[in-house]
């Protein structure tokens, strides 16, 4: 991987991914400021006042993160790799923090979330790898390695446990393989195992399932021995489905159930859903009003800082405020993409391409979980919900898709 060095100029910067990421930062201030009206206590206790303190060292970390050569980025993605697999260890080496051990203690008034981090990490290692083996990515053994480098974080931080995250953090191998040149056949494979444990809970459609598996191998013509291996080997994952379903921890179990019927626990499991659907309800096209949303200062809504702020856009704005939001989600992804297919070297590319999958799966999660479509994930909304680490980690990522998206040799 050779880069070409260019000195650095301001200019060189895409200023139309720095006004998106502005204006969903504007968009957020201004919903935290209207949670935070019947908010009394320290700095930290305040949405508002934490968010505007987190700012500033997540500011400076792009700035920083901006003028590092990308190069030196290529050069040191294993070791930073590395890094991230210790700091997601590191909280199980100190107490757990409401039975899960997320958060690690760093001596100041706040907690850091080593996972947020350790994604980001993750990607840079992975588009170095398939950046450097794009001639190999035909083999079906190319994507093996690939696949056990983000497996081994992502067992760590569902271990800690963060279903949320490890969800997010696995999802990008996917695309990037495909970016790389991996043949579709070799990712459908990748999904198989989810699909053969999706589908066992329905003998109708685990058949349905098993004849689309035999045809697409059939197609594909793999090795006999090959094509026996995959398709018994997703038969026999599919019936073992029932055992790992009760290895799920209660809560993980109940947010599926009410996720099929939430009327099944409307006080418990599935209160979350029922007040934030209520809440982007009443909400309209236009909103209540700036800080006139009952169901948030009533505080029916809950987490509505974080990972339900987009029930607060829509129940105070209205809905086509969260038009606005997404339409900016849109655009700011679809330029990163953009950025990617122009981009002069396939690390960049492939990085960038990781990036945008990350803050997609974010934005349609928490979209998604507002309003029922899919369990509560606990995943929080780029740039716009509260979250110390997860601003910090939001701009540490931009601060990297504004560098990787420069184009040193033109």
């Amino acid at each position: 991987m050779i880069f070409e060095l260019k000195k650095f100029e301001i200019k060189d910067l895409p200023t139309n991914i720095i006004w998106a990421v502005s204006i969903l930062t504007v968009i957020g201030l201004l919903v935290l400021k209207s949670i935070s009206q019947h908010h009394i206590g320290t700095i930290l206790g305040n949405p508002f006042s934490k968010q505007i303190l987190f700012m500033v060292p997540a500011i400076i970390s792009t700035i920083i993160i901006i003028f590092i050569p990308k190069y030196i980025i290529h050069k040191y993605a294993y070791l930073i790799y590395v890094f991230g697999i210790i700091i997601v260890l590191l909280p199980f080496l100190g107490k757990s923090h409401a039975g899960t051990y997320r958060w690690l203690d760093i001596g100041l008034p706040f907690a850091l979330q080593p996972s947020e981090f350790a994604k980001i990490f993750t990607t840079i290692a992975l588009a170095r790898y398939l950046s450097d083996h794009n001639l190999k990515m035909k083999l079906v053994t190319s994507t093996i390695f690939p696949i056990i480098m983000v497996l081994i974080p992502t067992v760590i931080v569902l271990k800690q446990p963060d279903l949320g995250t490890a969800i997010v953090m696995i999802v990008p191998v996917l695309p990037m393989l495909y970016w790389a040149g991996a043949r579709p056949f070799y990712l459908f494979l990748f999904l198989a195992p989810l699909f053969s444990m999706l589908t066992a809970f329905h003998t109708i459609a685990f058949t349905i399932w098993a004849i689309i598996l035999g045809l697409t191998i059939f197609i594909a013509r793999p090795k006999l021995l090959l094509s026996l291996l995959l398709f018994f080997g997703n038969i026999f994952i599919g019936l073992l489905s029932p055992i790992l379903w009760n290895s799920l921890s209660a809560y993980q179990q109940n947010r599926v159930l009410t996720f099929i019927n939430p009327d099944k626990d409307p006080l418990g499991a599935a209160y979350q859903i029922i007040q934030s659907k209520t809440a982007i309800g009443s909400g309209g096209l236009f909103g209540k009003g700036w800080g006139a949303g009952t169901q948030t200062h009533l505080n029916f809504l809950p987490v509505q800082e974080s990972d339900f702020i987009l029930s607060v856009i829509g129940e105070e704005l209205g809905f086509i405020t969260i038009s606005i939001v997404l339409l900016v989600f849109g655009y700011f992804i679809s330029q990163i993409m953009k950025k990617s297919y122009l981009s002069n070297d396939r690390f960049s590319s492939l990085a960038l391409v990781g990036f945008a999958t990350i803050l997609l799966s974010h934005v349609f999660v928490n979209t998604a979980m507002t309003v029922g479509l899919i369990p509560v994930k606990g995943l929080p909304l780029p740039f716009i919900s509260a979250g110390g680490s997860f601003l910090i980690s939001s701009y540490f990522m931009l601060g990297l898709i504004l560098n990787l998206s420069i184009n040193y040799s033109d």
